[in-house]
């Protein structure tokens, strides 16, 4: 599903080059949730961008489910995150004007998603993270932990084959964490659709198949 070939990534602000990445190889199998863990700055958020095809290596290759994201041209990448990747953010990034149900529907409507199936489909995601009952909510009246569950049902809705996260329980306790990280890890079961996650809990990164640290811009793990 996802394989990186010694992908190196190099910021440069004209006057000093900063290494992101030197040289990560990693494979990960369709259907596998694997975790990304190392401490802020170590290149997390980094990595996630390229396998979103968001940026470029400066050197190395991406495959994502086929797909040759440092020679695909941009209309592509746009192409296969609106269609085969979900994105979730630290942050929520939920539009705060639109309702939960208004949140999960906006990528299929920007899919082309035929009207008469949109209804079903978003109430259904949202019936999955178990928030249907506030589905005419908008974000300011949702708890942190229910944004971020709108935010996995929205990432989700055009039915991806990977979901990349971001940090996803990094603005939430612990509890509230939790929970997020069981009902990730239960669709994913339930789906079978692959998941890369980043973030710098231990615990968290336990609900995953496979852990794998970053540290340095470099990966250690298998």
């Amino acid at each position: 599903m996802i394989l990186l070939t010694d992908v190196h990534k190099i910021y440069s602000d004209g006057k000093m080059a900063v290494p992101a990445l030197a040289g990560v190889s990693l494979t990960v199998k369709a259907g596998e949730f694997v975790a990304v863990i190392g401490p802020s700055g170590c290149g997390k958020s980094t990595l996630l961008n390229l396998v979103a095809g968001l940026d470029r290596p400066t050197r190395g290759t991406i495959l994502v489910d086929g797909v040759d994201l440092t020679r695909s041209p941009e209309g592509a990448l746009s192409r296969l995150r609106r269609e085969r990747i979900g994105i979730v953010f630290q942050f929520y990034n939920l539009l705060p004007h639109l309702t939960a149900r208004e949140n999960v529907a906006l990528p299929l409507l920007l899919n082309g998603t035929p009207t008469r199936q949109i209804a079903s489909r978003v109430g259904e995601e949202l019936e999955a993270v178990g928030l249907l009952p506030r589905a005419d909510h908008f974000p300011h009246e949702l708890s942190g932990g229910e944004m971020q569950r709108v935010a996995i049902a929205r990432a989700l809705a055009p039915r991806p084959a990977l979901l990349l996260a971001d940090e996803p329980t990094g603005n939430l306790d612990s509890t509230l964490g939790g929970a997020v990280l069981a009902l990730v890890r239960r669709l994913n079961r339930a789906r079978a659709f692959t998941v890369l996650m980043a973030t710098h809990s231990p615990e968290g990164a336990a609900v995953a198949d496979r852990m794998v640290r970053l540290k340095d811009g470099h990966l250690e793990g298998p």
